[in-house]
């Protein structure tokens, strides 16, 4: 049985899994909730935080709870009709509009990696090896992450073994990624480019880190030596706002790993992909999520206009 609960813990990201233990332990020792609950139970639990938790939040509390009752062999009583009734007039009520990370302009990634090249060079001459480590792989990371438009777990889950360099640039191998329910992994192609790199900069953050496996991405202490584990996905938000503060970049804090994703999105639009193409490019299945990445770009207002 063990294994069993070993490979079912598998099948699911970890970061899920902290969400629904962390959910489970919401409802039943903050709210006092007793488990396995009932459904007129879940609905008193949506409504009293209605409001006062977001909408998606609860959608995860629900997640979180049906996965529990199945799990435990009890009947799920997240679907009965006066839970979803109660989620709907929630939403009725307290409608608020997704927050997003603000995208990430071209102009905007030069100016970033313009600076980050200026102290790459500066420590060189001072040998400063801790400093020329850190911003040859926050470089590394933006150029990557952007080019790329990867998720900020993808970034983190990166590792050397991994990825081929070949003559036109680079190919990525991730066993996970967010739409592959099925798992099968999925190849990620990332060509060399004129400028702003991305295949230069992976090239010459290894040469310098020396690494030869493992995680691509890693953190750096304050006498350069580079840790064993991955850069967690927690850290990449207050890593990127920093980057972005120190190159000048305006309002750093309305940033996150999910910039570069969405710039390249509006990179892409604005310089005449095809929206099918863009769609396979990132890996996504739904034309409404490529509508909501490009919001705000001219590209996305034209192809509204069509339709």
């Amino acid at each position: 049985m063990d294994k069993i609960d070993f490979y079912l813990k598998a099948s699911i990201r970890e970061n899920t899994q902290k969400s629904y233990a962390n959910a489970i332990q919401h409802y039943e020792f903050e709210w006092k909730g007793l488990l396995p609950a009932t459904a007129d139970h879940i609905a008193i639990y949506l409504t009293d935080y209605a409001g006062v938790l977001s909408i998606n939040t609860l959608k995860q509390r629900l997640a979180a709870l049906s996965q529990w009752h199945i799990e435990q062999g009890f009947p799920d009583p997240t679907k009965a009709p006066i839970v979803k009734k109660v989620l709907k007039g929630i939403k009725a009520i307290h409608p608020v509009q997704e927050k997003q990370a603000r995208p990430l302009q071209l102009v905007q990634l030069k100016q970033t990696v313009d600076y980050l090249d200026h102290i790459i060079e500066q420590s060189k001459n001072s040998e400063e090896r801790a400093k020329q480590l850190r911003y040859t792989r926050n470089k590394s990371l933006l150029l990557l992450g952007f080019w790329r438009g990867f998720r900020g777990d993808e970034i983190t889950r990166l590792k050397i073994e991994d990825i081929e360099i070949h003559s036109g640039g680079l190919s990525c191998y991730l066993a996970k990624t967010k739409g592959d329910r099925a798992l099968n992994g999925q190849y990620f192609q990332i060509l060399a480019l004129n400028q702003l790199c991305p295949v230069q900069a992976y090239l010459d953050w290894l040469m310098i880190s020396e690494l030869t496996k493992g995680s691509v991405f890693r953190s750096i202490n304050r006498w350069g030596k580079i840790s064993p584990n991955t850069l967690h996905v927690d850290s990449l938000i207050p890593l990127i706002r920093h980057i972005f503060s120190e190159a000048g970049i305006e309002s750093a804090e309305l940033y996150s790993a999910h910039s570069l994703r969405r710039g390249f999105v509006h990179w892409a639009a604005e310089n005449g992909w095809d929206i099918n193409d863009l769609m396979q490019y990132i890996g996504w299945k739904s034309m409404n999520t490529a509508f909501r990445y490009m919001k705000g770009s001219q590209t996305f207002q034209r192809i509204n206009i069509e339709i």
